[in-house]
């Protein structure tokens, strides 16, 4: 099932369950990807697209939760928390620290890297492998961890 057709069942299950916090998370995506397909580019999103925009969205509210924390605006944050749970709905389990150890592993030992001068080639590799299956920052932080123990 695509992830419009998704948004769509999910959207009238969130009317049907008066459910706000859902309600406004799916249409800010089903917002976002109207204007994705009428920017007049004229790409077509396909599912790497429909998983980078849904991340996008999470690190807008994740910002957003950051600031008002604070701020220490509980109010406002408490909305953002709601929506940030129901976006990452949409998006493929997210590996853990743990989980990403091995495959980090893995790319630093096939590109040779042996210092944090070598961070750029192991995170364009990491981030292609690992799109949509974890945040940049967790990777980040990994790599740095497993290039500077070298």
């Amino acid at each position: 099932m695509s992830l419009e057709a998704k948004l769509m069942t999910d959207l009238k299950e969130a009317m049907k369950a008066k459910d706000q916090a859902a309600l406004r998370s799916i249409r800010a995506i089903k917002a976002a990807i109207l204007l994705t397909k009428t920017d007049g580019s004229g790409t077509e999103l396909d599912e790497a697209g429909e998983i980078k925009l849904v991340q996008k969205l999470i690190k807008q509210r994740q910002d957003s939760l950051d600031i008002y924390t604070e701020q220490k605006r509980e109010d406002l944050a408490s909305v953002e928390k709601e929506e940030i749970s129901v976006l990452q709905r949409y998006l493929p389990k997210q590996l853990s620290e743990d989980e990403l150890l091995p495959i980090i592993q893995g790319i630093i030992t096939d590109t040779g890297a042996e210092s944090m001068k070598d961070m750029g080639k192991v995170m364009g590799l990491a981030t292609q492998k690992l799109a949509g299956q974890a945040d940049g920052k967790t990777v980040s932080a990994v790599v740095k961890n497993l290039l500077m123990g070298k």
